[in-house]
């Protein structure tokens, strides 16, 4: 495997004054919760580190932000989304992962839509957020149900905008994430077609830095890896408390963000090749819809790996 393996590095005085610049999505539960909570800043602080913070509005912007220097660490991303970020040349290197969340993503109809199963696709126009874990489960489940990308009209757009549509019933179906997924469904009495639990997709997502910042800030990742190891175990072992926190920094119903978040694994370790054995099927599956624009090899990409406690 041409995985490059990185180590944890000490980080000299000069290099510990730079600011860690982290890019995050509204999704990004445990980043959402350590920017409030202010943890992340207090662990670092013995390191001479500040963070200056950055909303994206999905994965792909989020890591191309990173690809050209705009940030650091990127926290978090589905797992399609480093698969478009390397086909575009990004030097990235993982730096934690969640284990699988397959129903945290599902294909939407709406409640009295005569759609029954993914054939009956066929034809129509479907909302989807490019290079998203969303974007993977749709393939999968067309593929499953013996269609392809050019069977549908895609309709490429942001969260926001896609849940808009499909309200709008200017698209027959969308498909979306947590939290978006479970607020939809609640809110508008969406019906889910299939999700990733049907054996489409596991849905991981990812934790990643640029090559050059994981080489050199090993101190920093250490300590950005316990805290994310941590506050997973916290949301889990206290769903009621962080719905609370979330629903104010989202927007939704602490209800809603509870459900939400079970569909979530929030176990973050660390990011092996094994572990990482799907990346290919899903850039190939992508290549061969000629979504993705060149082949990728994705045992290509940098590991972090954290040291032992």
């Amino acid at each position: 495997m041409a995985i490059a393996l990185l180590g944890s590095f000490s980080v000299s005085g000069a290099e510990a004054a730079e600011t860690l610049r982290i890019g995050y999505q509204k999704s990004s539960t445990l980043i959402a919760i350590l920017k409030t909570n202010g943890d992340l800043e207090k662990a670092l602080a013995p390191l001479d580190i500040k963070v200056s913070w950055h909303e994206f509005s999905s994965g792909l912007p989020l890591l191309e932000a990173i690809n050209i220097g705009s940030i650091d660490f990127g926290a978090d991303v589905a797992d399609t989304v480093p698969v478009f970020a390397q086909a575009a040349g990004a030097k990235l290197a993982y730096v934690a992962e969640e284990t699988p969340s397959p129903s945290a993503q599902a294909i939407l109809v709406a409640t009295a839509s005569p759609i029954k199963t993914p054939a009956e696709l066929k034809g129509k126009k479907i909302a989807v957020t490019k290079g998203a874990g969303s974007h993977y489960l749709l393939l999968a489940a067309l593929a499953k149900a013996g269609l392809t990308f050019k069977d549908i009209t895609p309709a490429y757009l942001p969260p926001a905008d896609g849940r808009t549509a499909f309200v709008s019933n200017n698209v027959d179906a969308w498909v979306a994430w947590d939290p978006f997924l479970s607020s939809t469904i609640r809110q508008s009495g969406a019906r889910v077609l299939a999700d990733g639990s049907y054996g489409l997709a596991s849905y991981k997502r990812y934790y990643l830095a640029s090559a050059d910042y994981a080489a050199k800030h090993g101190d920093a990742l250490n300590v950005i890896y316990g805290r994310l190891v941590e506050t997973g175990k916290w949301v889990k072992a206290n769903p009621t408390a962080a719905a609370g926190l979330l629903a104010a920094l989202w927007g939704i119903d602490a209800a809603t963000v509870e459900e939400a978040n079970s569909h979530r694994s929030y176990q973050v370790g660390a990011v092996t090749p094994a572990g990482l054995s799907e990346q290919q099927k899903i850039a190939d599956a992508f290549l061969a819809e000629r979504v993705l624009p060149a082949k990728v090899d994705t045992s290509a990409l940098a590991i972090w790996t954290p040291k032992a406690p």
